[in-house]
Protein backbone atom coordinates (compact mmCIF):
# COMPACT_ATOMS: atom_id res chain seq x y z
CA UNK A 1 0.00 0.00 0.00
CA UNK A 2 1.50 2.94 -1.30
CA UNK A 3 2.03 6.11 1.37
CA UNK A 4 0.89 9.64 0.26
CA UNK A 5 3.34 11.97 1.63
CA UNK A 6 1.99 15.27 3.60
CA UNK A 7 3.16 18.92 2.42
CA UNK A 8 2.62 20.79 5.64
CA UNK A 9 0.90 23.34 5.33
CA UNK A 10 2.15 27.36 5.98
CA UNK A 11 1.16 29.28 9.26
CA UNK A 12 1.33 33.29 9.26
CA UNK A 13 5.23 34.01 9.75
CA UNK A 14 5.83 31.05 6.96
CA UNK A 15 3.48 32.38 4.63
CA UNK A 16 4.75 35.86 4.90
CA UNK A 17 8.72 34.86 5.01
CA UNK A 18 7.48 33.26 1.71
CA UNK A 19 5.76 36.69 0.47
CA UNK A 20 8.72 38.85 1.31
CA UNK A 21 10.75 36.16 -0.72
CA UNK A 22 8.68 36.28 -3.81
CA UNK A 23 8.61 40.13 -3.38
CA UNK A 24 12.56 40.76 -3.06
CA UNK A 25 13.58 38.33 -6.06
CA UNK A 26 15.38 40.19 -8.81
CA UNK A 27 12.31 38.47 -11.62
CA UNK A 28 9.47 40.73 -9.36
CA UNK A 29 12.20 43.68 -9.38
CA UNK A 30 12.23 43.08 -13.32
CA UNK A 31 8.43 42.54 -13.58
CA UNK A 32 7.02 45.60 -11.35
CA UNK A 33 9.62 47.45 -13.47
CA UNK A 34 8.21 46.93 -16.64
CA UNK A 35 4.79 47.29 -14.86
CA UNK A 36 6.16 50.91 -13.50
CA UNK A 37 6.79 51.80 -17.73
CA UNK A 38 3.87 50.02 -18.54
CA UNK A 39 1.76 52.15 -16.39
CA UNK A 40 3.35 55.41 -17.32
CA UNK A 41 1.99 55.39 -20.65
CA UNK A 42 -1.58 56.92 -20.01
CA UNK A 43 0.82 59.74 -18.59
CA UNK A 44 1.69 60.75 -21.92
CA UNK A 45 -1.29 60.33 -23.81
CA UNK A 46 -3.98 62.19 -21.95
CA UNK A 47 -3.52 65.59 -20.34
CA UNK A 48 -2.39 65.45 -16.78
CA UNK A 49 -4.12 67.83 -14.13
CA UNK A 50 -0.54 68.87 -13.17
CA UNK A 51 0.62 69.81 -16.32
CA UNK A 52 -2.41 71.23 -18.52
CA UNK A 53 -5.16 71.65 -16.62
CA UNK A 54 -7.00 73.52 -19.50
CA UNK A 55 -7.31 70.30 -21.44
CA UNK A 56 -8.43 68.43 -18.89
CA UNK A 57 -11.52 70.83 -18.61
CA UNK A 58 -12.26 70.43 -22.59
CA UNK A 59 -12.10 66.74 -22.20
CA UNK A 60 -14.95 67.38 -19.93
CA UNK A 61 -16.55 69.93 -21.74
CA UNK A 62 -16.68 67.22 -24.81
CA UNK A 63 -17.46 64.54 -23.60
CA UNK A 64 -18.68 64.27 -19.94
CA UNK A 65 -19.57 60.89 -19.59
CA UNK A 66 -16.28 59.52 -20.53
CA UNK A 67 -14.23 62.24 -18.82
CA UNK A 68 -15.80 61.17 -15.68
CA UNK A 69 -14.97 57.58 -16.05
CA UNK A 70 -11.42 58.46 -16.94
CA UNK A 71 -11.30 60.68 -13.75
CA UNK A 72 -12.51 57.13 -11.76
CA UNK A 73 -9.47 55.68 -12.94
CA UNK A 74 -6.87 58.30 -12.46
CA UNK A 75 -5.86 58.74 -16.00
CA UNK A 76 -6.01 62.65 -15.44
CA UNK A 77 -3.37 61.93 -12.57
CA UNK A 78 -1.40 59.15 -13.43
CA UNK A 79 1.62 59.95 -11.57
CA UNK A 80 -0.50 60.34 -8.28
CA UNK A 81 -3.06 57.59 -8.50
CA UNK A 82 -3.07 54.90 -6.14
CA UNK A 83 -2.63 52.35 -8.54
CA UNK A 84 0.46 53.49 -9.82
CA UNK A 85 1.96 54.78 -6.20
CA UNK A 86 1.57 50.70 -5.40
CA UNK A 87 3.54 49.46 -8.08
CA UNK A 88 5.96 52.17 -7.30
CA UNK A 89 6.27 51.24 -3.44
CA UNK A 90 6.34 47.80 -4.05
CA UNK A 91 9.46 48.81 -6.40
CA UNK A 92 11.32 50.33 -4.23
CA UNK A 93 10.96 47.65 -1.49
CA UNK A 94 11.21 44.71 -4.07
CA UNK A 95 14.99 46.87 -5.07
CA UNK A 96 16.00 47.56 -1.32
CA UNK A 97 14.97 43.79 -0.51
CA UNK A 98 16.96 42.13 -3.36
CA UNK A 99 19.68 44.46 -3.81
CA UNK A 100 21.36 45.09 -0.09
CA UNK A 101 21.48 41.40 0.78
CA UNK A 102 23.17 41.21 -1.50
CA UNK A 103 25.23 43.58 -1.09
CA UNK A 104 26.44 42.53 2.33
CA UNK A 105 27.59 39.30 0.67
CA UNK A 106 29.28 41.06 -2.40
CA UNK A 107 31.36 42.67 0.18
CA UNK A 108 32.30 39.48 2.36
CA UNK A 109 33.11 38.03 -0.58
CA UNK A 110 35.13 40.92 -2.10
CA UNK A 111 37.19 40.66 1.37
CA UNK A 112 37.86 36.80 0.98
CA UNK A 113 41.03 35.23 -0.36
CA UNK A 114 40.29 33.29 -3.69
CA UNK A 115 39.15 29.59 -3.13
CA UNK A 116 42.56 27.45 -3.41
CA UNK A 117 44.50 26.06 -6.24
CA UNK A 118 42.07 22.68 -7.32
CA UNK A 119 43.81 18.95 -7.54
CA UNK A 120 43.41 18.73 -11.02
CA UNK A 121 43.57 22.06 -12.93
CA UNK A 122 44.26 19.51 -16.34
CA UNK A 123 40.16 19.78 -16.44
CA UNK A 124 40.22 23.71 -16.39
CA UNK A 125 40.26 25.79 -19.37
CA UNK A 126 43.59 27.02 -21.22
CA UNK A 127 45.66 24.08 -19.25
CA UNK A 128 49.23 24.49 -20.20
CA UNK A 129 52.23 22.38 -18.45
CA UNK A 130 56.38 22.12 -18.76
CA UNK A 131 59.52 21.51 -16.82
CA UNK A 132 59.83 23.71 -13.83
CA UNK A 133 63.18 25.64 -13.48
CA UNK A 134 62.11 27.19 -10.17
CA UNK A 135 61.65 30.85 -10.17
CA UNK A 136 58.08 30.51 -11.65
CA UNK A 137 56.53 31.32 -8.39
CA UNK A 138 58.32 34.60 -7.70
CA UNK A 139 57.83 35.38 -10.76
CA UNK A 140 54.65 34.88 -10.78
CA UNK A 141 54.15 36.55 -7.72
CA UNK A 142 55.29 39.84 -9.21
CA UNK A 143 52.95 39.22 -11.93
CA UNK A 144 50.12 38.87 -10.12
CA UNK A 145 50.97 42.02 -7.95
CA UNK A 146 51.67 44.12 -11.43
CA UNK A 147 48.17 43.33 -12.55
CA UNK A 148 46.37 43.71 -9.32
CA UNK A 149 45.42 40.35 -8.65
CA UNK A 150 44.54 38.68 -4.96
CA UNK A 151 46.11 36.05 -4.64
CA UNK A 152 46.06 32.78 -1.77
CA UNK A 153 49.61 31.18 -2.14
CA UNK A 154 49.28 27.27 -0.34
CA UNK A 155 52.03 24.71 -0.66
CA UNK A 156 54.01 25.36 -3.33
CA UNK A 157 50.66 26.48 -5.83
CA UNK A 158 49.38 30.19 -5.96
CA UNK A 159 45.30 30.94 -6.35
CA UNK A 160 44.97 34.27 -8.21
CA UNK A 161 41.60 36.01 -8.78
CA UNK A 162 40.77 39.08 -10.61
CA UNK A 163 37.51 41.33 -11.78
CA UNK A 164 35.35 41.75 -8.53
CA UNK A 165 34.31 45.39 -10.18
CA UNK A 166 32.06 43.54 -12.32
CA UNK A 167 29.55 42.30 -9.67
CA UNK A 168 30.17 45.16 -7.90
CA UNK A 169 29.24 47.40 -10.77
CA UNK A 170 26.26 45.62 -10.74
CA UNK A 171 24.86 45.99 -7.65
CA UNK A 172 26.11 49.84 -7.61
CA UNK A 173 23.95 49.99 -10.72
CA UNK A 174 21.09 48.67 -8.87
CA UNK A 175 21.12 50.65 -5.72
CA UNK A 176 21.61 53.39 -7.97
CA UNK A 177 17.90 52.85 -9.12
CA UNK A 178 16.90 52.86 -5.66
CA UNK A 179 19.17 56.35 -5.48
CA UNK A 180 16.73 57.15 -8.43
CA UNK A 181 13.71 56.22 -6.90
CA UNK A 182 14.72 58.01 -3.76
CA UNK A 183 15.26 61.23 -5.18
CA UNK A 184 11.64 61.43 -7.52
CA UNK A 185 9.92 60.30 -3.74
CA UNK A 186 11.66 63.53 -1.97
CA UNK A 187 10.11 65.63 -5.06
CA UNK A 188 6.87 64.40 -5.39
CA UNK A 189 6.75 64.46 -1.46
CA UNK A 190 8.43 67.85 -0.91
CA UNK A 191 8.39 69.85 -4.23
CA UNK A 192 6.31 72.31 -5.64
CA UNK A 193 6.11 73.32 -9.01
CA UNK A 194 4.48 76.72 -10.27
CA UNK A 195 3.34 78.62 -13.14
CA UNK A 196 2.76 82.64 -13.55
CA UNK A 197 2.45 84.63 -16.60
CA UNK A 198 4.15 88.19 -15.69
CA UNK A 199 4.01 91.18 -18.13
CA UNK A 200 6.88 93.10 -18.89
CA UNK A 201 6.65 95.92 -16.36
CA UNK A 202 5.20 93.91 -13.58
CA UNK A 203 5.76 92.72 -10.18
CA UNK A 204 5.72 88.93 -9.21
CA UNK A 205 4.85 88.59 -5.37
CA UNK A 206 5.65 84.81 -4.28
CA UNK A 207 2.75 83.63 -2.81
CA UNK A 208 0.22 81.36 -3.75
CA UNK A 209 -2.45 83.93 -4.87
CA UNK A 210 0.22 84.98 -7.38
CA UNK A 211 0.58 81.91 -9.50
CA UNK A 212 -1.59 80.72 -12.68
CA UNK A 213 -0.71 77.23 -11.37
CA UNK A 214 0.87 75.93 -8.76
CA UNK A 215 1.13 72.11 -7.21
CA UNK A 216 2.23 71.22 -4.01
CA UNK A 217 3.75 67.73 -2.81
CA UNK A 218 2.21 65.83 -0.61
CA UNK A 219 4.28 66.84 2.11
CA UNK A 220 5.13 70.90 1.22
CA UNK A 221 3.61 73.60 3.23
CA UNK A 222 2.33 76.87 2.48
CA UNK A 223 5.61 78.16 4.92
CA UNK A 224 8.03 76.31 2.93
CA UNK A 225 7.56 79.19 -0.49
CA UNK A 226 10.14 81.64 0.11
CA UNK A 227 8.80 85.32 0.07
CA UNK A 228 10.65 87.74 -2.32
CA UNK A 229 9.33 89.89 -5.08
CA UNK A 230 10.70 90.11 -8.52
CA UNK A 231 9.86 92.93 -11.30
CA UNK A 232 10.25 92.07 -15.19
CA UNK A 233 12.64 95.11 -16.53
CA UNK A 234 12.85 93.96 -20.03
CA UNK A 235 12.21 90.62 -22.13
CA UNK A 236 14.52 90.40 -25.28
CA UNK A 237 14.12 87.83 -27.95
CA UNK A 238 16.19 87.63 -31.01
CA UNK A 239 15.28 85.14 -34.13
CA UNK A 240 16.77 83.94 -37.46
CA UNK A 241 15.48 86.37 -40.26
CA UNK A 242 15.40 83.67 -42.50
CA UNK A 243 13.51 81.28 -40.60
CA UNK A 244 12.15 82.62 -37.53
CA UNK A 245 13.55 80.36 -35.50
CA UNK A 246 14.66 81.16 -32.48
CA UNK A 247 18.07 82.28 -30.82
CA UNK A 248 17.99 83.46 -28.27
CA UNK A 249 15.82 84.74 -24.96
CA UNK A 250 16.97 87.18 -22.55
CA UNK A 251 15.20 88.30 -19.43
CA UNK A 252 16.18 91.14 -17.21
CA UNK A 253 14.72 90.91 -14.00
CA UNK A 254 14.84 92.97 -10.06
CA UNK A 255 15.13 90.66 -7.69
CA UNK A 256 13.85 91.83 -4.29
CA UNK A 257 14.47 89.03 -1.42
CA UNK A 258 12.47 89.12 2.14
CA UNK A 259 14.49 91.03 5.13
CA UNK A 260 16.67 92.74 2.42
CA UNK A 261 16.57 96.37 0.99
CA UNK A 262 18.94 95.67 -2.22
CA UNK A 263 17.26 95.31 -5.38
CA UNK A 264 19.49 92.59 -7.05
CA UNK A 265 19.47 92.66 -10.86
CA UNK A 266 19.29 88.70 -12.56
CA UNK A 267 19.28 87.90 -15.92
CA UNK A 268 17.39 84.48 -16.92
CA UNK A 269 17.98 83.01 -20.01
CA UNK A 270 16.53 79.32 -21.42
CA UNK A 271 18.94 77.28 -20.02
CA UNK A 272 20.36 79.41 -17.35
CA UNK A 273 17.43 80.03 -14.05
CA UNK A 274 17.48 82.03 -11.45
CA UNK A 275 18.05 80.17 -8.18
CA UNK A 276 16.34 81.54 -4.64
CA UNK A 277 17.05 79.42 -2.48
CA UNK A 278 16.00 76.23 -2.87
CA UNK A 279 13.29 77.68 -5.45
CA UNK A 280 14.62 77.84 -9.34
CA UNK A 281 13.21 80.19 -11.89
CA UNK A 282 13.39 79.84 -15.39
CA UNK A 283 12.12 81.31 -18.41
CA UNK A 284 9.74 78.55 -20.43
CA UNK A 285 7.52 80.73 -22.83
CA UNK A 286 6.80 84.40 -24.11
CA UNK A 287 3.98 86.02 -26.02
CA UNK A 288 1.94 89.59 -26.49
CA UNK A 289 -0.86 90.85 -24.89
CA UNK A 290 -1.97 93.91 -26.72
CA UNK A 291 -3.35 96.91 -24.85
CA UNK A 292 -7.21 97.78 -25.15
CA UNK A 293 -9.63 100.14 -23.96
CA UNK A 294 -12.90 99.60 -24.47
CA UNK A 295 -16.09 102.15 -23.18
CA UNK A 296 -19.19 101.33 -22.84
CA UNK A 297 -22.45 103.83 -24.36
CA UNK A 298 -21.90 106.56 -22.40
CA UNK A 299 -18.08 106.63 -23.04
CA UNK A 300 -17.14 105.78 -19.72
CA UNK A 301 -14.14 103.19 -19.42
CA UNK A 302 -15.47 99.81 -19.00
CA UNK A 303 -12.33 98.09 -19.50
CA UNK A 304 -8.64 99.09 -19.96
CA UNK A 305 -5.15 97.04 -19.83
CA UNK A 306 -3.06 94.64 -21.29
CA UNK A 307 -5.02 91.16 -22.08
CA UNK A 308 -2.54 88.01 -22.48
CA UNK A 309 -2.66 86.29 -26.03
CA UNK A 310 -1.30 82.65 -26.56
CA UNK A 311 1.13 81.88 -29.40
CA UNK A 312 -0.51 79.14 -31.75
CA UNK A 313 2.57 78.90 -34.11
CA UNK A 314 6.17 79.96 -34.49
CA UNK A 315 5.45 83.12 -35.78
CA UNK A 316 3.85 83.85 -32.22
CA UNK A 317 -0.26 84.22 -34.56
CA UNK A 318 -1.68 84.64 -31.08
CA UNK A 319 -5.42 84.51 -29.36
CA UNK A 320 -7.46 85.46 -26.89
CA UNK A 321 -10.60 86.48 -25.16
CA UNK A 322 -11.30 90.22 -23.92
CA UNK A 323 -14.21 89.85 -21.33
CA UNK A 324 -16.27 93.23 -20.67
CA UNK A 325 -18.85 92.07 -17.77
CA UNK A 326 -19.25 96.12 -16.43
CA UNK A 327 -20.37 96.91 -20.17
CA UNK A 328 -24.31 96.44 -20.83
CA UNK A 329 -24.71 94.71 -22.00
CA UNK A 330 -21.79 92.44 -21.64
CA UNK A 331 -19.53 92.58 -24.43
CA UNK A 332 -16.74 90.09 -25.24
CA UNK A 333 -14.45 89.82 -28.16
CA UNK A 334 -12.41 86.98 -29.55
CA UNK A 335 -9.40 88.40 -30.95
CA UNK A 336 -5.73 87.62 -32.92
CA UNK A 337 -2.95 89.13 -32.39
CA UNK A 338 -0.35 89.34 -35.30
CA UNK A 339 2.96 90.43 -34.73
CA UNK A 340 4.12 90.95 -38.16
CA UNK A 341 0.56 91.08 -40.29
CA UNK A 342 0.55 90.07 -44.13
CA UNK A 343 -2.45 89.30 -45.99
CA UNK A 344 -3.51 85.98 -46.29
CA UNK A 345 -6.38 84.57 -48.61
CA UNK A 346 -7.56 82.23 -46.36
CA UNK A 347 -7.41 83.18 -43.23
CA UNK A 348 -7.51 87.18 -43.87
CA UNK A 349 -4.53 87.52 -42.21
CA UNK A 350 -1.34 86.03 -40.57
CA UNK A 351 1.77 86.90 -39.02
CA UNK A 352 5.00 86.76 -41.26
CA UNK A 353 7.99 86.92 -37.91
CA UNK A 354 7.73 86.83 -34.39
CA UNK A 355 8.50 90.44 -33.48
CA UNK A 356 5.74 93.26 -33.74
CA UNK A 357 7.41 94.80 -36.94
CA UNK A 358 3.80 95.38 -38.45
CA UNK A 359 1.24 94.41 -35.55
CA UNK A 360 -2.35 94.19 -35.90
CA UNK A 361 -5.50 92.94 -33.72
CA UNK A 362 -8.76 91.54 -35.70
CA UNK A 363 -11.50 91.38 -33.03
CA UNK A 364 -14.82 89.39 -33.48
CA UNK A 365 -17.00 91.31 -31.49
CA UNK A 366 -19.82 89.45 -29.39
CA UNK A 367 -23.10 90.42 -27.09
CA UNK A 368 -25.14 89.09 -24.81
CA UNK A 369 -24.51 86.83 -21.24
CA UNK A 370 -20.36 85.89 -20.92
CA UNK A 371 -21.73 83.38 -18.51
CA UNK A 372 -19.33 84.75 -15.61
CA UNK A 373 -21.71 84.48 -13.14
CA UNK A 374 -22.69 80.47 -13.67
CA UNK A 375 -20.48 79.04 -11.42
CA UNK A 376 -19.40 76.76 -13.86
CA UNK A 377 -15.41 77.28 -14.37
CA UNK A 378 -14.13 78.41 -18.04
CA UNK A 379 -11.03 79.37 -19.59
CA UNK A 380 -9.69 82.88 -19.60
CA UNK A 381 -8.81 83.05 -23.06
CA UNK A 382 -12.14 81.63 -24.83
CA UNK A 383 -15.38 82.96 -24.47
CA UNK A 384 -19.02 80.47 -25.01
CA UNK A 385 -20.72 81.99 -27.87
CA UNK A 386 -23.23 80.14 -27.66
CA UNK A 387 -26.08 82.39 -26.02
CA UNK A 388 -24.17 85.38 -27.71
CA UNK A 389 -24.46 87.70 -30.77
CA UNK A 390 -21.97 88.68 -33.11
CA UNK A 391 -22.03 92.37 -33.89
CA UNK A 392 -19.17 93.53 -35.73
CA UNK A 393 -15.43 92.35 -36.87
CA UNK A 394 -12.34 94.60 -37.37
CA UNK A 395 -8.46 94.67 -37.97
CA UNK A 396 -7.06 97.34 -36.17
CA UNK A 397 -3.48 99.19 -35.73
CA UNK A 398 -1.81 100.19 -32.84
CA UNK A 399 -3.87 103.66 -32.01
CA UNK A 400 -6.92 102.88 -34.02
CA UNK A 401 -10.54 102.35 -32.59
CA UNK A 402 -13.78 100.68 -33.46
CA UNK A 403 -16.88 101.65 -32.61
CA UNK A 404 -19.26 98.87 -32.98
CA UNK A 405 -23.18 98.91 -31.27
CA UNK A 406 -23.02 99.81 -27.81
CA UNK A 407 -19.53 101.08 -27.49
CA UNK A 408 -16.38 101.29 -28.69
CA UNK A 409 -12.66 99.74 -28.16
CA UNK A 410 -9.22 101.25 -29.02
CA UNK A 411 -6.28 99.15 -29.72
CA UNK A 412 -3.52 100.99 -27.39
CA UNK A 413 -0.44 98.82 -28.29
CA UNK A 414 1.18 96.14 -26.88
CA UNK A 415 3.66 94.95 -24.06
CA UNK A 416 5.57 91.57 -24.15
CA UNK A 417 4.56 88.63 -21.58
CA UNK A 418 6.87 86.11 -20.23
CA UNK A 419 5.90 82.28 -18.97
CA UNK A 420 7.96 81.68 -15.81
CA UNK A 421 8.32 78.37 -14.10
CA UNK A 422 8.92 78.09 -10.53
CA UNK A 423 10.38 74.84 -9.31
CA UNK A 424 11.49 73.88 -5.74
CA UNK A 425 12.92 69.98 -6.78
CA UNK A 426 14.51 68.71 -3.07
CA UNK A 427 15.07 65.22 -4.64
CA UNK A 428 17.16 66.67 -7.71
CA UNK A 429 20.52 66.05 -6.15
CA UNK A 430 19.72 62.60 -5.26
CA UNK A 431 18.06 61.29 -8.84
CA UNK A 432 21.23 63.20 -10.59
CA UNK A 433 23.88 61.09 -8.60
CA UNK A 434 21.70 58.06 -8.76
CA UNK A 435 21.98 58.65 -12.39
CA UNK A 436 25.78 58.74 -12.25
CA UNK A 437 26.41 55.99 -9.89
CA UNK A 438 24.27 54.08 -12.77
CA UNK A 439 26.11 55.03 -15.64
CA UNK A 440 29.59 54.22 -13.92
CA UNK A 441 28.22 51.08 -12.60
CA UNK A 442 26.95 49.65 -16.06
CA UNK A 443 30.35 50.91 -17.35
CA UNK A 444 31.86 48.46 -14.53
CA UNK A 445 29.78 45.90 -15.30
CA UNK A 446 30.08 45.61 -18.79
CA UNK A 447 33.93 46.01 -19.45
CA UNK A 448 35.02 44.60 -16.47
CA UNK A 449 35.98 40.71 -16.86
CA UNK A 450 36.04 38.42 -13.74
CA UNK A 451 38.91 35.68 -13.88
CA UNK A 452 41.10 33.14 -12.16
CA UNK A 453 44.06 32.29 -12.98
CA UNK A 454 46.22 28.93 -10.88
CA UNK A 455 49.82 28.00 -11.08
CA UNK A 456 51.17 25.05 -9.03
CA UNK A 457 55.20 24.20 -8.97
CA UNK A 458 56.76 21.10 -8.67
CA UNK A 459 58.55 19.08 -10.79
CA UNK A 460 56.44 20.46 -13.56
CA UNK A 461 54.99 23.79 -13.77
CA UNK A 462 50.99 24.02 -14.06
CA UNK A 463 48.60 26.64 -15.48
CA UNK A 464 45.24 26.69 -15.88
CA UNK A 465 42.26 29.72 -15.69
CA UNK A 466 38.75 30.09 -15.53
CA UNK A 467 36.38 32.94 -16.77
CA UNK A 468 33.37 33.97 -14.86
CA UNK A 469 30.57 33.75 -17.62
CA UNK A 470 33.06 32.58 -20.13
CA UNK A 471 34.08 35.88 -20.59
CA UNK A 472 36.27 36.58 -23.53
CA UNK A 473 40.42 37.44 -23.21
CA UNK A 474 41.22 34.85 -20.59
CA UNK A 475 43.42 32.58 -23.39
CA UNK A 476 45.33 35.85 -24.35
CA UNK A 477 45.87 36.67 -20.46
CA UNK A 478 47.29 32.94 -19.90
CA UNK A 479 49.41 33.28 -22.50
CA UNK A 480 51.12 36.28 -21.74
CA UNK A 481 51.37 35.00 -18.37
CA UNK A 482 53.09 31.80 -19.85
CA UNK A 483 55.75 33.48 -21.70
CA UNK A 484 56.65 35.34 -18.75
CA UNK A 485 56.71 32.94 -16.80
CA UNK A 486 59.18 30.57 -19.50
CA UNK A 487 61.13 33.98 -20.19
CA UNK A 488 60.02 34.37 -23.95
CA UNK A 489 59.48 37.27 -25.61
Amino acid sequence: MSQQTQIPELDSVGLLRYAWRQLTSMRTALILLLMVGVAAIPGSLFPQRTQNPLQVSQYFKDSPDVARWMDRFYLFDVYGSPWFSAIYILLFISLIGCVLPRTFEHFKAARALPPTTPKNLSRLEHHQSWSAHGDELELARKWFKAKRFRVLEVDGSISAEKGFTRETGNLFFHLALILILLGISFSSLFGMRGEAIVNVGERFVNTPTSYDTLNYGKLFKDSNIPSFMLTVDKFVAQYNVETSAPEDYTLDVSLLRDGSTTIEKKTIKVNSPMTIGTTRVYLQANGYAPVVTVRDSKGDVAFQGPVTFLPQDANLRSIGAIKVPDADPQIGFLGSFLPTYVRDGANGGASAFPKALNPRLLLSVWSGDLGLDSGIPQSVYRIDTTDMKQIGLKGLKPGESYVYEGGSITFEGYVQWVNLNFVADPGKHLALLGGIVAILGLLASLFTRRRRIWIRVGDDVEVAGLAKNAAPGLELEIQGFVKMLKGEK
